[in-house]
């Protein structure tokens, strides 16, 4: 069985959370959440939360044991608030604060290999 975990409109732009999650993608979820704990970038701290929230999602609601891995992972582009700010002569340039749909999911160990 595999449960999933979704953290929309994380204000975080999907090009920054991409590496990250290339990083994390098909590890045990123990394994990813030590690498993210040492990542350089706070951006980490992010997606730890919602790898942590699957977990907890696997074992609160469907009594999965902690031996759980991270199957598919991904991050969606959210809404971009536009912002604009002025310039010489009375021009303007755009400002877009970008934001992230972050989706985990997780399976037990067992069932990816049958």
């Amino acid at each position: 069985m595999e449960v999933r975990a979704v953290a929309k409109n994380v204000r975080v732009t999907p090009r920054k959370l991409r590496p990250l999650v290339n990083m994390v993608r098909g590890r045990k979820a123990d394994e990813a959440l030590t690498l993210l704990r040492f990542a350089p970038t706070p951006k980490a701290r992010v997606l730890a939360k919602v790898i942590k929230s699957a977990v907890a999602n696997a074992e609160n609601n469907f009594q999965m044991s902690s031996y759980l891995r991270i199957v598919h992972i991904y991050v969606d582009e959210g809404k971009t608030a536009k912002r604009f700010y002025s310039r010489s002569r009375g021009q303007v340039s755009p400002i877009l604060k970008r934001s992230s749909h972050i989706t985990v999911v997780v399976a037990e160990e067992e069932e990816i290999g049958a």
